[in-house]
């Protein structure tokens, strides 16, 4: 076994950098509406060879907005699931479609997929071009299918600071509360992609730090690109212990 990997007990895919949202916020900066996703049947793949070698915790799916292409969520989540993985999360914006039909559709097959931890980011930042009530549709059609929600908001400098977006981001949260859903903790924006370019007066006095950077010797989180990139290989031309077995930091 590899010692980089020691503690490794996560494995993370980008389903895709297309995205509904236009977000001043978005680390990753400008996104398409469309563009390349990773392949359903790979990434289950990957997840049950890793989930039998190591003590995976946790199996993160999102995007740009990975409900664009729910089949991957799906087949991600029932892999990771039938591997017994505690906790399968789903990190979302809630907008995919406005048809309701299929917003339920989606829903249901989010639930029989197995995810047990749906993170709903909304925020004075996604709700700037993402409909609000739409969201909430989605967010009922998963309460109703028995998946757990949670709001998932990004802050600007600090949550307890008081700016108009932050200010905003309240109004929206508390707009939820007839629905009685939990509040993560969220996250605070950090100075990359979008944040930099129309947020930078924000970053003057304070730096918030990145907190998706692995220790390159120490690796906790494995994260899967669109294109089946990781740790320097790639997923369409090896199998994911192989990629592991030759990694090397100082390469």
């Amino acid at each position: 076994m590899n010692s980089y990997f020691k503690n490794l007990n996560k494995i993370e895919f980008v389903v895709t950098y297309a995205c509904t949202g236009r977000c001043k916020h978005c680390s990753e900066g400008e996104h398409s509406t469309s563009g390349e996703h990773i392949d359903p049947e790979i990434a289950a793949k990957a997840v049950k060879e890793l989930a039998f070698e190591y003590p995976l915790q946790t199996v993160t799916t999102f995007g740009g907005e990975p409900l664009l292409f729910p089949e991957v969520v799906y087949s991600v989540m029932k892999a990771a699931t039938e591997c017994g993985v505690p906790k399968r999360q789903l990190i979302t914006n809630g907008y995919f479609s406005a048809i309701i039909d299929r917003i339920r559709t989606v829903a249901q097959g989010i639930a029989e997929a197995g995810v047990n931890d749906l993170l709903l980011s909304v925020d004075a930042f996604h709700q700037e071009t993402i409909p609000l009530e739409t969201v909430k549709l989605f967010a009922k059609a998963l309460k109703d299918c028995g998946v757990p929600v949670r709001l998932h908001p990004a802050w600007l400098v600090s949550p307890e600071d008081d700016n108009p977006y932050n200010r905003k981001t309240r109004e929206i949260l508390h707009s939820f509360a007839s629905m009685e859903l939990y509040e993560n903790e969220g996250n605070v924006v950090f100075p990359s992609g979008n944040a930099l370019k129309y947020l930078a007066e924000y970053f003057a006095d304070t730096q918030p730090e990145n907190p998706y950077i692995e220790d390159p010797y120490d690796i906790k989180c494995i994260s899967v690109d669109p294109d089946g990139a990781l740790l320097g290989g790639n997923l369409y031309r090896q199998s994911i212990m192989e990629i592991i077995k030759d990694y090397d930091p100082l390469k």
